[in-house]
């Protein structure tokens, strides 16, 4: 697959150097992150019988990093509230996240409009009668599971801010390159639509065509929509700093989503040749006890298998990234920071070429389910 025309030696260069200043922000933004933990952590062990182990610590951190929140951290303890929506027992209860305080280790018990809460590491919980031996207001059976129970959580978190922004972004831009067609008929792109006519024909002619053949028009929006879509958050994901640094699409409940309307649209556009390969499979009679159940359940598979390769990829690469940089903090030798930091910058060059990548295998595999479902039989060609 030729790609020359999207990729040059000036283009890689300065995806190179974009890479290595996300790098040094990442490292920074780290480093608050990791300041404020311990800033956090020691108040909240301050009724610990005994002081919880390093590695923990920075494992936290990291996930902390790529899970969801209801605040935007900027860096030490500067952050931006956002609004908490909860459906209780008493109904609906809204206030923003620093109404109560930072403390998210279940110590504190929150009054929310008459309703008592306990915020434990950024979940919401209904308290326990009285504090466990931990100080918390969260109690747990023999096996560990949290036992306390917790009202609907509905909020405005990053994750959804970071999506409407995407979203935002994706509308002007293409709004804008929409008009331009219009307007400039017949003449060469410009700006904006000079930039982005070669991906989207990349999209059109080794996505949608090779997969879709004569039916490709159809189904243009919604690959376009994905592709850039899945594209743009990845590389925001990679920003360290506002309107970046949300792990939008390696967020499970995103791709299970984005799969699914991947999945509608098969169903819902496969004609009778498709759904007579579920059920009338092309093996003897007698296997058709086997092999139905079997098409039957990978109507289900690929739609999943689409959530959790994106899912993996991203929070993987995140996770690799801050992993690196944590030894420095771990092991606190300029030796270690002298070998994590190169690899880190590295690591972050492949990040965001696995940013496109994993754009387009979401694309392309959505394209050949669909075209799978809308093909037409030999005998009618």
């Amino acid at each position: 697959m030729d790609l020359s025309h999207i990729f040059n030696s000036k283009k890689i260069f300065r995806i190179s150097f974009y890479a290595v200043l996300f790098s040094f922000l990442s490292f920074a933004a780290f480093s608050e992150e990791h300041a404020a933990a311990d800033t956090s952590h020691a108040a909240a062990t301050e009724v610990h019988a005994e002081p919880k182990e390093k590695d923990e610590d920075i494992s936290k951190v990291i996930l902390h990093h790529i899970a969801d929140s209801h605040e935007w951290h900027f860096f030490g303890h500067v952050a931006l509230p956002l609004p908490v929506i909860l459906w209780t027992d008493n109904g609906l209860v809204t206030f923003m996240s620093d109404k109560f305080g930072h403390n998210d280790h279940g110590t504190e018990l929150i009054d929310a409009d008459g309703t008592g809460l306990v915020n434990y590491h950024g979940k919401f919980y209904y308290p326990a009668e009285s504090k466990s031996a931990d100080g918390t207001y969260i109690s747990h059976d023999s096996k560990g599971e949290i036992t306390n129970g917790k009202p609907l959580d509905i909020s405005i978190t990053k994750n959804v801010v970071s999506l409407l922004i995407s979203v935002v972004i994706l509308l002007v831009v293409f709004i804008g390159i929409a008009n331009a067609y219009k307007k400039r008929e017949g003449k060469a792109p410009k700006g904006m639509q000079s930039i982005l006519e070669p991906i989207i024909l990349f999209v059109r002619d080794d996505i949608a065509k090779p997969q879709l053949g004569h039916k490709y028009r159809g189904f243009m929006p919604y690959l376009l929509t994905v592709f850039f879509f899945v594209w743009l958050n990845n590389l925001m994901g990679l920003v360290p700093f506002f309107p970046g640094g949300a792990n939008l699409t390696g967020n499970i409940a995103v791709t299970m989503m984005l799969a699914l309307c991947t999945f509608v649209l098969t169903t819902v556009n496969g004609n009778k040749n498709y759904w007579g390969h579920v059920f009338t499979p092309h093996v003897p009679w007698w296997l058709y006890p086997l092999m139905i159940p079997v098409e039957i359940v990978g109507l289900f598979v690929k739609p999943v298998a689409l959530m959790i390769r994106l899912f993996a990829n991203i929070t993987a690469g995140h996770i690799l990234i801050l992993s690196l940089i944590s030894l420095i903090f771990i092991l606190k030798s300029v030796f270690v920071a002298g070998i994590a930091i190169p690899f880190v910058l590295f690591i972050s060059v492949i990040e965001l070429v696995v940013g496109f990548i994993q754009a387009f295998i979401f694309t392309i595999l959505s394209a050949l389910f669909i075209g799978m479902a809308v093909e037409e039989s030999h005998a009618e060609h």
